[in-house]
């Protein structure tokens, strides 16, 4: 069939042009209504913390409402799974960190059908991406990371450790440093970041791996000491913090980043608008300022860069659970 007697059979069918004028309508129009970012964790931890001043951003570039939704569980995979299934319109986005790739290997790795699969998502933009610190009660016994490590080899098991869920960013972290610490540690795992800082304010547990913008102003105002710092190298919110590598451990490197993903398949136009608008929104004062602030300064990176990023420091991540195998 000749594709112009094709084209016209198409135009036959009842409703096909004016729906396809209304798609096409839609995606030069968006957004017309309310966008849902995501958070899949609590309130507290570095996603949120990163989605916030964003999405405030995003709604004054966009001239519609972004809601922050934190629809946390299963250490990240519920909130990731929602926007890996979401219609691909634009009106569902997703902020979340390091663990998107490490949850389904998880999964797999206990012979557990994924709920989701991180080719479901498609890179948008990176936010944030910070070296993960070790921190401790000012309370605590330790002072130095040796001193930690002296005392978890001379009590093995007892030292509880809090995490945001199973394989997140926070148990892998720690799980990485233990391995090669050769001790043995006790896992408590939280819903998020936020109940794991408070749950070592209150007592519950005695250490945990979390990124510089979560735990400074705890450091800041004495509750928390942090004793290392999982990056390649010092950061500039803890300049006199030694990394792992310094002290010895020379396979111990984590960080936490923070970026936006929308469902796989977003129509051009619309990725094309929010990528536009996303970089907009990280060179506003406000935003970076907030993010200064909090001792996690701006990583941003379009979408062709993030998108290399994410596939690389994937797969370093997913060796590092495979070698870690299975831990409750």
């Amino acid at each position: 069939m000749k594709r112009r007697t094709f084209m016209k059979g198409l135009a036959m069918v009842p409703g096909l042009a004016a729906l396809e004028r209304t798609g096409a309508f839609a995606q030069q129009t968006w957004p017309t209504r309310t966008i849902t970012m995501i958070v899949p964790f609590p309130p507290g931890g570095q996603a949120d913390l990163a989605a916030r001043p964003v999405a405030a951003a995003l709604e004054k570039i966009l001239g519609q409402p972004v809601i922050v939704e934190n629809r946390g569980g299963a250490g990240g995979a519920v909130g990731n799974a929602a926007v890996a299934k979401a219609e691909p319109d634009g009106y569902t986005l997703l902020m979340t960190l390091s663990s998107l790739a490490v949850l389904p290997e998880a999964d797999r790795l206990f012979g557990r059908q994924p709920s989701y699969e991180v080719s479901q998502l498609a890179p948008v933009a990176r936010v944030l991406a910070d070296p993960t610190l070790l921190a401790v009660p000012a309370s605590a016994p330790w002072k130095t990371l040796q001193d930690f490590v002296a005392d978890a080899k001379a009590r093995p098991g007892a030292i509880p450790y809090g995490s945001s869920g199973p394989y997140g960013t926070l148990h892998v972290a720690m799980e990485m440093f233990a391995n090669q610490a050769g001790i043995k540690l006790l896992h408590v795992p939280y819903r998020g970041a936020g109940p794991a800082v408070t749950g070592l304010l209150s007592g519950q547990i005695q250490a945990l791996a979390s990124a510089p913008g979560v735990l400074k102003p705890h450091v800041d105002s004495g509750a928390m000491r942090v004793l290392a710092n999982w990056g390649a190298q010092r950061t500039a919110s803890f300049p006199d913090l030694p990394t792992f590598k310094e002290l010895g451990y020379s396979d111990v490197e984590f960080y936490i980043w923070a970026g936006l993903f929308a469902p796989r398949n977003l129509p051009e136009p619309i990725m094309t608008r929010l990528r536009e608008s996303m970089g907009q929104a990280l060179k506003n004062p406000d935003v970076s300022g907030t993010f200064e602030k909090a001792g996690s300064p701006p990583a941003y990176q379009d979408a062709p860069d993030f998108a290399r990023f994410v596939q690389n420091d994937s797969a370093r991540l997913i060796s590092a659970v495979q070698r870690i195998g299975k831990v409750e």
